[in-house]
């Protein structure tokens, strides 16, 4: 092959990869901002958390729609995302908001750069983590879902974040299978915080609950997937949310886990 012909190669190949990324980001944007029902009941949950004036951590804001509802509830966000096509997004759609920062990163344990391996169809569950990538492989309701592209990202952290923006109210923690991870950089807890799971890796959600332990968190929900409606009406011990999430059924994919100290 000829420089021409190899030239012409890379150009197809990097036009199509950018086509498949923007169209997952506009996938994102229609599922995620297209259900008002689902705005009133993300606003009703978060608004348990969240005070007008309050500062709230977004980690891994993909195209931001919890960032809407934490500016609709009135509080500041610094929201922090590693993939390069998101933050294009997140600046166009939130860039003039004085009361949102993006942080254009991944997080962790330390701070230094990381490699993101990116799913460019589907950039939501783009992850630092090759044990989810690992997981994820030939397991039911992940089979179409492959990260063909890697790249270097800076890596912080949550001690990092406070230190530069001040000590939030709330913490999301949505990051792929590197929750555990983000957690181990934060030395002390904030008043309240949620993490995602997965049930193809039920341990990474395990060393979140023994790291929210550690931290001092005493009480604890759980949501399922996008329903933004907590399973059980009354707090749970640690104990109690483990053996939920150890019963937990595989085709229940995912949610998060919530967390207060008191």
């Amino acid at each position: 092959m000829d420089s021409r012909a190899r030239w012409r190669t890379w150009w197809r190949t990097r036009w199509r990869t950018r086509w498949r990324t923007w169209r997952g980001v506009i996938r994102s944007l229609r599922i995620y901002y297209g259900n008002r029902g689902r705005r009133a009941a993300m606003d009703h949950l978060y608004g348990r958390f969240v005070r007008s004036g309050d500062l709230v951590f977004d980690l891994g804001a993909h195209v931001g729609d919890r960032i809407a509802s934490f500016r609709r509830l009135g509080a500041r966000v610094v929201a922090v995302e590693p993939q390069p096509a998101l933050v294009t997004t997140l600046r166009l759609l939130y860039g003039r908001d004085r009361k949102v920062t993006i942080e254009p990163a991944a997080i962790g344990r330390v701070s230094g750069t990381v490699a993101l391996k990116l799913n460019v169809d589907n950039p939501t569950v783009s992850t630092a983590s090759e044990d989810f990538v690992r997981a994820a492989d030939g397991a039911p309701g992940w089979e179409d879902q492959t990260w063909s592209a890697t790249i270097r990202v800076p890596l912080t952290t949550l001690d990092a974040l406070i230190e530069r923006h001040g000590t939030p109210s709330f913490i999301k923690i949505d990051v792929e299978g590197f929750e555990a991870e983000a957690l181990a950089g934060l030395s002390r807890a904030v008043k309240a915080l949620s993490f995602e799971f997965t049930t193809i890796q039920r341990d990474v959600a395990f060393a979140c609950l023994a790291r929210c332990t550690a931290l001092g968190y005493r009480r604890y929900k759980a949501a399922l997937g996008e329903s933004q409606t907590f399973v059980q009406q009354e707090w749970r011990t640690v104990e109690d949310i483990a053996r939920w999430l150890k019963e937990l059924p595989a085709e229940a994919n995912s949610g998060d886990i919530y967390a207060t100290l008191g």
